[in-house]
């Protein structure tokens, strides 16, 4: 089992307890008006906002949510003026993370972050001081059920797919920022199960965690993301050895 797979692995877990709060709701609801704001508010013309359209369905969001927040996105309705920030972060151990956030207040929530992530014997770096050990990716997450590896394989290298990764229950495939729509596609048309689809920080090289220090490792990420603003964690922490 890759490290990354069992980062999938815990924050699968994680975001059922998320989608359970609604906290996935509100995520998604941000990332839809901000991508109408900057793509305008047809999904066809506008492959991030069909993407999140997509994601807000899988979480079972109703109709009437996805339109206004469009809308609020597109000066339609009157909304909340977001912006999106990455911020860099140190882990316990010297562990890398990228933090994508959305704020309507970026000084509020730079020194609410830098709080508790140093509660988490963490601390927030400077810009690049991370990035560098990080390259952005597309991941398409696949129910495994019967898909046989070698079947899958095909179909995605096919569509130019750069790797396969796999943990009990699924499949994740690494693309190319600029396959990840046709790999996606062809998985679809396949028919296989996609359990989601999105742009991610995929980190070069892994640092492994164990024991206590992994403990302290996965404390402050989950921290990091029980704050309001924060949209998406990624770490170049491996999780293979915590069971």
């Amino acid at each position: 089992m890759s490290g990354h797979s069992k980062w999938a692995t815990i924050k699968r877990k994680k975001a059922a307890t998320d989608s359970a709060r609604g906290k996935v709701f509100t995520k998604i609801i941000k990332e839809i008006t901000i991508s109408a704001r900057d793509g305008g508010g047809d999904p066809d013309a506008n492959p991030r906002l069909r993407l999140a359209i997509q994601t807000a369905k899988q979480s079972n969001m109703p109709q009437d949510n996805i339109t206004r927040a469009i809308k609020k996105g597109t000066g339609e309705l009157e909304g909340v003026n977001y912006e999106e920030i990455t911020y860099e972060s140190y882990a316990p151990g010297g562990i890398a993370i990228l933090i994508e956030c959305v704020t309507d207040n970026k000084n509020r929530t730079v020194a609410e972050l830098r709080h508790l992530i140093s509660k988490k014997n963490g601390n927030l770096g400077e810009s690049g001081s991370v990035a560098w050990m990080f390259e952005r990716k597309g991941v398409v997450t696949v129910e495994k059920g019967d898909i046989n590896e070698d079947d899958i394989m095909e179909v995605i290298l096919e569509a130019g797919a750069e790797d396969l990764k796999s943990d009990d229950e699924f499949y994740e495939v690494i693309s190319a920022i600029e396959n990840f729509e046709t790999v996606r596609k062809a998985i679809e048309e396949k028919g296989y199960k996609i359990e989601n689809a999105s742009l991610q920080y995929i980190a070069k090289d892994l640092v492994a965690v164990d024991g206590k220090n992994a403990e302290d490792v996965i404390k402050c990420i989950e921290a990091i993301e029980e704050y309001d603003d924060v949209q998406n964690v990624f770490t170049n922490a491996d999780f293979s050895d915590v069971e």
